[in-house]
C-alpha cells in the first residue's frame, strides 16, 4: 500500500485540471481533484468560452434576422423581437449540460472530487477544508483570473462596471457598451451586445486591436469590425471611471501623453487581460518560488523544482488558452505515469469567435521575417466559391513559408469558420508540412478550406481562382 492518499491530487478543474484528473485516473493512478467552485469546468466552461459561444451564436442568428441579412436569402420576418432571458437561459443550460458532463466523467473514471480551495502545507500535503490530504504527485492547475485596472473597480454585481463574468449576465442591452481593452475577450463581449442593439467604443492601450497577432490581420480586423459599427479610441489609457447612477463617466488620455477627455458609458467593460492564480495556495510553504509576472517556471515535463509537484495551464508561462492547458494536462499525466508527454508550444492555434471569425497558428509575417527568407500566399475569402454563395465575403487566408525549405511556418485566417479551418493548418505544421503538401492535398468543393489550398498554392506561384 501506498503510503499517500493519492498517487495524483489535481488542484483546479478547469480544462487543465479536470482533463489531467481524467487521464492519470485513466492510466491506472488513484486520483483526486480539488476543486472550490460549486461546479467543475473553471472559468472556460462556467464564465468563459462556453457561455460565450452561446451568446455569440444566438445573437448572430438574431443580427441576421433583425438586419435584413436573412432576407436577402428569401426568408422574411414579418415581426421578431429581442428575448433576452430565454437567450441568456440557454447559455445556462449550457453551462449546465457541460459542467454535469464532466461531474459524470469524474464518476466514470473514479477521480475523487474534493470539493474546496487546496493549499500545500508542505511538501506532497494539502489542506482542503480542514482536512489533511496528501498525494504522491501534485498539479497545480489553478488558472487565471481577470486582471485588475488601476482606478476602475469591477462590480458585477452593480453591473455598471463589470468584468467578462458581468458582461456575460446583464439582464439588458446597454446603450453605450465602453470595452477597455481591444483583446479577444473584449472584442467577442463587445460583438454580443453590438448585434443586439447597443453602441459600442473600444478603448485601446495600444495603436492597434488585437495584441499579438499578425499585423495585417490585426488592420483587416480592424477595418470588419469598424464596418460593422465598432468604434475606437486606439492609443488610449482609462485613467479613472466614476459611477453615477445612470452610468459611468470615463476618463481617457492618449497613451503617449496629452489632454484628458470624458466618455459617457451605460456599462464599461474591464478586459485587459488576466493573470495566474497563485494567491491562497501556500507555496511559500514548499519553497516555489513565482517569476516576475507571476507565474510558475516548470521544465519541459511540466514539473517545478520542488520533487512530486507540477504545475500546467495559466499558472504556467505560454498563451492563456483553454487547449493548451488540456494538452499539457493530458502530458502532464502522461509523465507522471513513467510515459512521454509531450505539447508542441510552436503550434498552438488561437481563435477569436467574432463574426468573421479569426485564427492564427505559428508565427506572424512579423516574427517569421527577423528570424530569415519567408514567402508568403495569400488568398481572399470573396474569391473562394462556398464564403461567395453564402454571402461571406471578408476575410482571407495567408501562409507563411520559409523561403528555402517551404516549410510552413504560420497560417492566419479571417473567415466566418476560421476557428474550425485552423485546425487543418495545425496539423499540417504538427507533420513539418510545406506549403506544397497542403497545395497538393485535394480538398473538397464547395468548402470555405479551399481558400487554404488556393494560399498554400499563392505561396509556390499562383492560385487559380483569382
Amino acid at each position: 500500500m501506498s503510503d499517500f492518499d493519492y498517487d495524483v491530487l489535481v488542484i483546479g478543474a478547469g480544462p487543465g485540471g479536470y482533463v489531467a484528473a481524467i487521464r492519470a485516473a485513466q492510466l491506472g493512478l488513484k486520483t483526486a481533484c480539488a476543486e472550490s467552485r460549486e461546479t467543475l469546468g473553471g472559468t472556460c466552461l462556467n464564465v468563459g468560452c462556453i457561455p460565450s459561444k452561446a451568446l455569440l451564436h444566438a445573437s448572430e442568428l438574431y443580427d441576421e434576422a433583425a438586419n435584413g441579412a436573412l432576407a436577402k436569402l428569401g426568408v422574411k420576418i414579418d415581426k421578431m423581437s429581442l428575448d433576452l432571458p430565454t437567450m441568456q437561459g440557454q447559455r445556462v443550460d449550457a453551462i449546465k449540460g457541460l459542467t454535469g458532463g464532466i461531474e459524470y466523467l469524474f464518476k466514470k473514471n473514479k477521480v475523487t472530487w474534493l470539493k474546496g480551495m487546496a493549499s500545500f502545507t508542505g511538501a506532497n500535503t494539502v489542506e482542503v477544508n480542514g482536512e489533511k490530504v496528501t498525494a504522491k504527485n501534485i498539479v497545480i492547475a489553478t488558472g487565471s483570473s481577470v486582471a485588475p485596472l488601476p482606478g476602475v473597480a469591477v462590480d458585477n454585481a452593480g453591473g455598471k462596471i463589470v468584468d467578462s463574468t458581468g458582461a456575460l449576465e446583464l439582464d439588458k442591452v446597454p446603450g453605450h457598451l465602453v470595452v477597455v481593452g481591444g483583446g479577444v475577450i473584449g472584442l467577442e463581449l463587445g460583438s454580443v451586445w453590438k448585434r443586439l442593439g447597443a453602441k459600442v467604443t473600444v478603448v485601446e492601450y495600444l495603436d492597434q486591436i488585437l495584441p499579438g497577432m499578425d499585423g495585417e490581420v490585426r488592420k483587416e480586423a480592424n477595418k470588419i469590425f469598424k464596418k460593422q459599427g465598432f468604434e475606437y479610441k486606439l492609443g488610449t489609457k482609462v485613467t479613472g471611471a466614476e459611477v453615477g447612477k445612470k452610468g459611468v463617466t470615463l476618463t481617457v488620455e492618449p497613451a503617449a501623453g496629452g489632454d484628458a477627455e470624458k466618455i459617457e458609458a451605460d456599462v464599461v467593460l474591464v478586459s485587459i487581460g488576466r493573470r495566474p492564480n497563485t494567491e491562497g495556495l501556500g507555496l511559500d510553504k514548499i519553497g516555489l518560488e513565482l517569476n516576475a509576472r507571476s507565474q510558475i517556471e516548470t521544465d519541459h515535463d511540466f514539473a517545478t523544482k520542488v520533487p512530486g509537484v507540477w504545475a500546467i495551464g495559466d499558472v504556467i508561462p505560454g498563451p492563456m488558452l483553454a487547449h493548451k492547458a488540456e494538452d499539457e494536462g493530458i502530458a502532464v499525466a502522461e509523465n507522471i505515469a513513467g510515459l512521454t508527454g509531450i505539447v508542441n508550444h510552436d503550434v498552438i492555434p488561437s481563435v477569436v469567435y467574432t463574426k468573421p471569425e479569426i485564427a492564427g497558428v505559428g508565427l506572424t509575417e512579423e516574427a517569421a521575417k527577423e528570424k530569415g527568407a519567408i514567402k508568403v500566399g495569400k488568398f481572399p475569402m470573396m474569391a473562394n466559391s462556398r464564403a461567395k454563395t453564402n454571402h461571406e465575403p471578408d476575410g482571407f487566408v495567408k501562409i507563411i513559408a520559409d523561403a528555402e525549405t517551404d516549410k510552413v511556418l504560420g497560417v492566419w485566417i479571417i473567415a466566418t469558420v476560421a476557428g474550425t479551418m485552423i485546425a487543418q493548418a495545425a496539423q499540417a505544421m504538427e507533420f513539418g508540412a510545406s506549403s506544397e503538401d497542403i497545395a497538393y492535398t485535394c480538398h473538397a468543393h464547395p468548402t470555405h478550406s479551399e481558400a487554404i489550398k488556393e494560399a498554400a498554392m499563392a505561396v509556390r506561384g499562383k492560385p487559380i481562382h483569382m
